[in-house]
């Protein structure tokens, strides 16, 4: 898997390569790329990129140092796309909702569009159930506690957890692999905590979303309806905050729409594309 070095300490990532519009994934906590595995082979003459962001699920630890609150990680994402010269690119979010906040960053001329599916937004930072774990995760060996819990399939199966993320089920194998890192690696879970930490208070966030209106660019609202984590309503409050935004609702998906609803989100987000003006590309991987 390629890697890239960056302020913050190395980041893998997944290119499918080809000359088509470029499409840059961003995954949930602590998942990685894997939670895009059935969308991408169905975005043929696009290429996708997918970086594995430390949420949690990254394989190798970051800087010390580094900034990884909500608009650090954006940051970092910019910082990833800018290294790798990618430009008119489309930042599609799922679960983690901070990627947003990159387009209130000085530079954000790479950034052609945004694809928001069903993540968190607003003052849902992090969402309803997930408050438990934050707070968990905050104390001293609370991340450790939490690798060993989602070993119980009570507690990993859970619809108030993890276990509500997907209506079909994330299968044990993805499982596993998202909280490993997490699982072997003190640094990983110093990472982890202070990542699922560093959600700021509701006045911040929802002055940080109103900030959001400036972005002028295409943005497609994914939202599913039977999500526990993502209200309903923030789908179509999202779709109004953005000037050029569209609002288009999933049935029968909860939260993790690329694994409930896989087929149907790449025809959205196809539709979404060609109509924005990113037809595929004809030799693309």
């Amino acid at each position: 898997m390629p890697q890239i070095v960056l302020s913050s300490g190395p980041i893998d990532y997944q290119d499918t390569g080809g000359d088509g519009p470029v499409l840059v994934f961003c995954h949930g906590l602590p998942m990685n790329e894997k939670q895009w595995r059935k969308v991408v082979p169905l975005l043929k003459g696009y290429r996708c990129v997918l970086p594995t962001l430390p949420l949690g699920g990254h394989r190798l630890p970051m800087a010390p140092d580094a900034d990884l609150s909500h608009r650090g990680v954006a940051r970092l994402l910019g910082e990833f796309i800018e290294r790798l010269g990618l430009d008119e690119v489309t930042v599609v979010l799922n679960d983690w909702g901070g990627g947003q906040f990159l387009v209130l960053e000085r530079d954000t001329r790479r950034v052609a569009r945004l694809v928001l599916v069903a993540c968190e937004a607003f003052d849902n930072f992090p969402p309803g159930p997930a408050k438990a774990a934050a707070m968990v995760c905050g104390v001293p060996g609370g991340v450790w506690l939490l690798t060993r819990l989602m070993r119980i399939p009570s507690f990993r199966n859970n619809r108030k957890g993890y276990g509500g993320m997907s209506l079909r089920g994330v299968p044990d194998e993805i499982m596993d692999e998202w909280f490993a890192p997490a699982t072997r690696s003190r640094a990983i879970r110093r990472d982890f905590a202070k990542f699922a930490t560093s959600a700021p208070k509701r006045e911040t966030l929802l002055a940080w979303s109103e900030g959001l209106r400036g972005f002028d660019r295409p943005v497609l609202v994914v939202w599913a309806t039977e999500d526990r984590l993502m209200p309903r309503e923030h789908g179509r409050r999202l779709a109004e905050l953005y000037p050029r935004g569209r609002l288009i609702e999933i049935a029968d998906s909860s939260t993790l729409v690329p694994e409930d609803q896989p087929e149907r989100l790449a025809e959205a987000l196809v539709d979404f594309l060609e109509q924005t003006g990113a037809e595929p590309g004809r030799h693309s991987g």
